[in-house]
């Protein structure tokens, strides 16, 4: 699947992630942050534009109610950060640590999440939009009530992730590995999977299976 990657310059101004507190506003645009630590922090509102981030540390940071949009996140960990109620466009996680990250009620599109960690990070009534994840860990993710439109999950770990009250009708999730799922009979209809995942979803349906 295609999906917009982040529109970001070729020149970009050096910039420490603390330096949104001398903003007039909490915005950061045109920027290459590395080695930033800001842990424990919180931006209200937070605005992130054309940025490309790198190795630096987010964990238990507030982001809610924010606007990312043409940004790159290469092996940086947001372990336990609330992107709750955000907007989040043309962005990419890339090697990054988002375990517990917090997305409920974001808008959320044209993002890619490769090579990462995201177990135990909650959608719940997130909208989702031409979004991949790929190659990723998703143990245990909460997608309770979630819209779903052009969906990817290519090669990752689902294993105990929620769907409750998720359609899941054109989502395939074939190349991906789960010992166990939460979903429903009705939002599975249409969701495209291997034969071994199938007799999976069947044992977890309480169907008994004889040769």
């Amino acid at each position: 699947m295609k999906i917009d990657s982040p529109k970001i310059s070729p020149a970009l101004f050096t910039k420490n992630f603390q330096d949104i507190f001398y903003e007039e506003d909490p915005i950061l645009e045109m920027c290459e942050i590395m080695d930033s630590n800001f842990t424990n922090e919180a931006v209200d509102r937070l605005r992130l534009y054309n940025a490309v981030v790198r190795n630096s540390t987010f964990t238990n940071t507030d982001f809610s109610n924010g606007d990312i949009t043409d940004v790159r996140f290469e092996k940086c960990d947001l372990s336990n950060v609330d992107f709750s109620k955000s907007s989040i466009h043309r962005v990419e996680f890339i090697n990054c640590k988002l375990v517990g990250c917090e997305f409920p009620e974001s808008s959320i599109g044209n993002v890619k999440f490769e090579n990462s960690i995201l177990n135990f990070a909650t959608f719940g009534n997130a909208k989702l939009q031409k979004v991949i994840f790929q190659e990723s860990s998703l143990q245990n993710v909460d997608f309770y009530e979630c819209k779903f439109k052009r969906i990817a999950f290519d090669a990752c770990d689902l294993n105990e992730a929620n769907f409750e009250q998720t359609s899941l009708k054109g989502i395939d999730i074939s190349s991906s590995k789960f010992d166990s799922l939460t979903v429903s009979l009705e939002a599975i209809k249409g969701c495209k999977v291997s034969a071994y995942q199938a007799i999976q979803l069947a044992s977890l349906m309480g169907l008994v299976i004889k040769d």
